[in-house]
């Protein structure tokens, strides 16, 4: 089956990175992954991600849906072919769209969970507040 190409906008992109002892984090990874470590740490973050207007190309912009998103990522290293290779692993993906969580997997690339959202923004202040429906985030 071939997907159509999708258009959109990230209306907002958020990432909070945040420090993690290096056993409690390498106990969330699995193989090959391990810890990245920076000053004795591994580094771990959510990205929170609004889409709007996201439809196939063919539609009009009116026509398309909008969408609270977050990813919990964690910077990891692992080895291949005799080098130290290094990148992100995401280990959950949230989000406000049950057409997302329906198709993430299957139409396209990550598992996605769904969520219910609550963001509050101003010019000076950010507050997301998010309960996925299986209870884990």
């Amino acid at each position: 089956m071939r997907i159509p190409a999708i258009r959109g906008v990230i209306d907002r992109r958020i990432l909070v990175n945040y420090r993690v002892t290096p056993d409690v984090l390498a106990s969330r990874l699995p193989a090959p992954f391990r810890p990245k470590l920076h000053r004795g740490y591994g580094m771990a973050g959510i990205c929170l991600i609004r889409l709007c207007s996201v439809r196939p190309r063919f539609l009009p912009r009116w026509l398309g849906v909008r969408s609270e998103n977050a990813a919990h990522r964690a910077a990891v290293e692992w080895d291949e072919s005799g080098q130290v290779r290094e990148g992100v692993y995401v280990r959950r993906r949230d989000t406000s769209s049950r057409l997302n969580a329906f198709a993430g997997g299957r139409l396209f690339p990550g598992i996605h969970s769904h969520a219910a959202f609550t963001v509050r923004e101003t010019e000076t202040h950010f507050e997301a507040m998010l309960w996925s429906d299986d209870g884990v985030t």
